[in-house]
């Protein structure tokens, strides 16, 4: 037998000795009756959803410490597909992308993991983790068994997470105990083959040990069976709990409870008020759950921040995603403590099962502010294009190979001396349209904005159209969502309609390799444009960047993208971790697509998440705008029983319409003058509901925007913890009460879903009622 040489031998030694201290010996986790069971024992889950992507790696250890700290025994994590496999076939596990070696800290950490590997997550994660990659093939279909091309992409990643985590598995003396299959799937579909293929193929990709499970709503978990994989529900702070696992423990008697996801808090949109979610009603709902002997994951326990390109977006409405995904979670985005986490230690400290005790509190990251400083120089947009692409018909983002950031459309149009209409079909997501280099008109698909004023020219002009994709889909049926322009440009005189041809498309991906190849110069871009400045720290420290001067775009320090901005909030800061800064010069780049008010930047000390600044009205009714029912026959009209769950309404006979109104007459409770809906489902003449995607609202009489997003398109977001609620701060109009949707288009229409909030309160809960179906649009 040959010796072997001494630095080999050192080197296995050492590799024995870092497995040894990162592995344990093999153990087991079972679903048993009504209990989960941990080595054969009774075992409550306590999980803290964390998401390594949102979190800086040199800051995960002092997440998850924090996390155990506040009482919890197992950290609960997803995988964005779209972050390892950023292009097709290449994939990426190393640096901050390094899964494995977070689960190892969390198992150093004396603490179990639950994986949620997709390959759909939603998280508000761009595309809900799916890559954009996909949206390459025209006819793509997501979700679904029906698309072999998207099933075979799928396995393929899977068998990679499989062989980063699979050893991890807690039957391999790991800590992982639970991965999940796919993620709320019955808020898509109800394709039971589509699941059954998903679980077969995380078995395949080695997790053929740990227990497999599935989450869904209360409302809707049991559309579908997926036999050998637990179930779950989620559900938001403050919600019944009682209520919430009737039915579940209707059908499945002796299954353990656990709430995958309850939901802390709540994410933000650009132009919408910050989002929170009182201590009282989420402490109060965790105690429930705790006296119960319910398991849990708090989603989020810290949210963190949504870097670079990765911020989603709702539809429908469409609605993008902010920066911060602080969420108003126990754990702050800087992973700072607040009065939610001192709330659950203190909570948590009464349930902690025989030998756990509470974590230590880890010392605080240092905060530091940095004086206000400008960026002196510039480098405007349309003196550093890229080399152009040619193509006959305009074509969205993903068919010029890119995934995400700003990309320019550039045509000609014929001289007129009439004035004309431009018309884009669709925009995704926000544009700037110049003639000749002039802006001419700003586009936002969040108004449904679709059309620009053309200047009359006395030469054929050159057209430019400047658009900025701001996250794509990551919930529902609206998910296929190509950015840019996705289907044409035309012309119109009011007559005549043209469809423009033949365009030079010029690309700007979001990577840093691309930004600082710009030319830069002393003075103002004067419209769209980069700007660098550098700025200098005698210590590193954790900083929340001010950004509140500029207008919309995207911002990297020392090569880190550290997200998007736009001036109309609610957030207007930037957070900026210590670990990415430099003692001495650091270098920032701006882009903003629109033009900035004041070139300066400013670290700050604490963030700014609540600063809103919209663009628009928030509201759904022009000032002294009343609608008008008077001579109004309703289709339906009765009284809706007390209590939670769906209500459901079949008309006399079916309606042709495409506007809709729901009257509240009055609340389930005597002089309560509010109303609140947490979900609207019309249905046609099969009993399904109609598809949501064009909806609008034209009119509500009241909502609160100020106080809380209790807007009135809440109640077709296809999220059932949010709601329309009628104003609650100041003046309190009483009842009756009026929400009128556009349809979008006419539809045949036998009944409708009403689903009243789901949290403790019953304010605003609907008792009498009348419905308005027509063709034409209501009397305002």
């Amino acid at each position: 037998m040959k010796k072997l040489p001494l630095l080999l031998f050192l080197l296995l030694l050492t590799t024995l000795s870092y497995a040894q201290s990162t592995k344990a010996k093999p153990g087991t986790f079972e679903v048993g009756n009504k209990e989960f069971m941990l080595n054969g024992k009774p075992f409550v889950i306590r999980a803290a959803e964390l998401h390594y992507p949102r979190i800086p790696k040199e800051y995960w250890d002092h997440r998850i410490k924090l996390s155990k700290a506040m009482g919890m025994n197992t950290v609960c994590i997803y995988l964005f597909w779209n972050l390892h496999e950023q292009q097709e076939g290449q994939y990426n596990f190393k640096g901050q992308n390094d899964v494995a070696a977070f689960v190892k800290l969390v198992q150093d950490n004396g603490m179990y993991c639950i994986v949620r590997p997709g390959p759909y997550a939603c998280a508000e994660w761009d595309m809900g983790g799916l890559p954009w990659w996909l949206l390459k093939k025209q006819d793509v279909q997501v979700r679904t068994s029906k698309d072999e091309y998207y099933l075979d992409r799928s396995r393929k990643y899977l068998k990679e997470v499989g062989k980063q985590l699979a050893p991890l598995q807690i039957q391999n003396g790991g800590n992982i105990i639970m991965v999940q299959v796919e993620n709320e799937y019955a808020t898509f579909g109800s394709e039971q083959e589509y699941m059954e293929e998903i679980r077969d193929a995380v078995r395949n990709a080695g997790f053929d040990k740990v227990e497999l499970f599935r989450c869904d709503w209360s409302s809707n978990f049991n559309k579908y069976k997926l036999d050998g994989v637990a179930t779950t529900l989620n559900f938001g702070a403050g919600s019944n709990i009682d209520n919430q696992f009737r039915k579940f423990q209707e059908i499945y008697p002796n299954l353990p409870l656990m709430c995958s996801e309850y939901w802390t808090g709540w994410f933000d949109h650009w132009g919408r008020p910050h989002e929170t979610r009182s201590v009282s009603s989420f402490i109060g709902s965790l105690k429930d759950m705790q006296d119960r002997r319910i398991s849990f994951s708090l989603y989020m326990a810290h949210g963190g921040t949504s870097f670079g390109q990765w911020g989603g977006a709702n539809a429908p409405p469409y609605s993008a995603m902010a920066t911060s995904y602080d969420y108003n979670a126990p754990i702050g985005e800087q992973g700072n403590t607040t009065e939610k986490f001192f709330a659950v230690r203190d909570l948590l400290k009464n349930y902690l099962q025989p030998g756990e005790t509470l974590g230590e509190i880890p010392a605080a990251k240092p905060i530091i502010a940095i004086p206000a400083f400008q960026l002196e120089e510039s480098a405007p947009l349309f003196d550093n294009l890229p080399k152009p692409k040619q193509s006959r018909d305009i074509q969205p983002m993903e068919m010029f190979d890119q995934g995400w950031g700003r990309i320019l459309y550039r045509s000609t149009i014929p001289a007129s001396s009439e004035r004309r209409k431009l018309i884009i079909t669709d925009l995704h997501d926000w544009a700037t349209v110049f003639v000749d280099g002039k802006p001419i008109g700003k586009l936002d698909r969040r108004r449904g904005d679709n059309t620009v004023e053309l200047p009359t020219t006395a030469a054929d002009a050159r057209l430019d159209i400047l658009v900025e994709a701001t996250g794509r889909v990551n919930y529902g049926n609206a998910i296929i969502d190509r950015k840019g322009i996705t289907e044409k440009v035309e012309i119109s005189d009011g007559t005549n309609t043209t469809e423009i041809k033949n365009w030079q498309v010029y690309n700007f991906p979001v990577d840093y390799a691309f930004q600082k190849k710009v030319k830069f110069k002393k003075g103002s871009a004067n419209g769209p444009g980069w700007y660098r400045g550098t700025f200098n720290v005698n210590e590193t420290g954790d900083t929340f960047l001010d950004v509140s001067t500029w207008g919309k775009g995207m911002v990297w320090v020392n090569g880190y993208n550290l997200g998007r901005f736009w001036k109309i909030g609610p957030q207007q800061t930037l957070f900026m971790p210590g670990v990415w800064l430099k003692k001495g010069k650091n270098e920032i780049i701006v882009l903003d697509v629109d033009v900035p008010r004041e070139a300066k930047v400013a670290g700050l000390t604490k963030p700014i998440l609540d600063e809103l600044r919209p663009d628009e009205s928030l509201l759904h009714r022009a000032k002294g705008q009343q609608l008008n029912l008077a001579n109004e026959t309703p289709v339906a009209a009765g009284a809706f029983p007390a209590g939670n769950g769906w209500k459901e309404v079949n008309f006399d006979q079916v309606q042709h319409g495409r506007y809709f109104c729901l009257e509240a007459l009055n609340a389930q409770e005597e002089k309560d003058p509010f109303t609140s809906v947490a979900e609207l489902e019309l249905l046609d003449i099969n009993g399904n509901p109609l598809h949501t995607l064009r909806w609008k609202v034209v009119y509500a009489d009241s909502e609160e925007v100020t106080a809380g997003n209790n807007a009135a398109d809440k109640v077709f977001d296809n999220q059932e913890s949010t709601f329309w609620q009628t104003q609650r701060t100041g003046q309190k109009p009483a009842h009756p009460h009026q929400v009128v949707i556009d349809l979008g288009e006419t539809f045949r229409i036998k009944g409708f879903r009403y689903l009243p909030r789901s949290d403790k309160s019953t304010a605003g809960m609907i008792k009498e009622y009348k419905v308005y179906v027509k063709e034409e649009p209501f009397k305002l």
